[in-house]
């Protein structure tokens, strides 16, 4: 198991994948990766990512760059475990360019139901963080679960009725 990841070890990640990759694309950073990079956390354990789209090269960097700057490094993203919210993309908030690479924080509200339905405490603690910092808005969040509730019968390790009362108590 490699050390925690903090904030240098993200900023080398975004710079040396930047050199590595030969064109362009979008990676979206999720779950620590976030925390780290907006400061309610010093460290995470893995750094949770999705490229879209993947730049050519991208799988290689990734091999080479988990062993060099010492990462662990996971491809999962909100939209792996639940569905994608609509406008989740327009939604993703811009980090950095590096290179032909945008890296991008992946949708808070996406981030936040993903947490909710996990229901760990580190992952309901960053939920309490992204409305403490108003990354997210309680009413909001619940709309944006409305539209995806009626798709979440092709998730079944999904509780839905779980789902709602967490999300309702968690806004009230």
């Amino acid at each position: 198991m490699r050390a925690e990841t903090n904030r240098a070890k993200i900023d080398a990640f975004m710079s040396a994948l930047a050199q590595r990759v030969t064109g362009p694309g979008r990676i979206y950073f999720t779950g620590g990766g976030t925390a780290v990079l907006h400061g309610w956390r010093d460290t995470t354990i893995d750094l949770d990512l999705k490229a879209e789209p993947e730049p050519p090269g991208f799988f290689e960097a990734i091999a080479a760059l988990k062993e060099e700057i010492g990462l662990n490094i996971e491809l999962a993203s909100p939209d792996d475990f639940l569905p994608p919210l609509p406008g989740w993309k327009d939604r993703s908030t811009h980090i950095a360019r590096h290179g032909k690479l945008d890296f991008y924080h992946y949708d808070f509200y996406a981030q936040a139901l993903s947490k909710i339905e996990r229901g760990h405490t580190r992952d309901l603690e960053d939920v309490q963080a992204l409305l403490a910092r108003r990354l997210i808005l309680p009413q909001r969040l619940l709309e944006l679960f409305h539209a995806i509730e009626p798709d979440l019968i092709r998730y079944p390790a999904v509780d839905p009725s779980f789902l709602r009362s967490a999300v309702l108590a968690l806004i009230e």
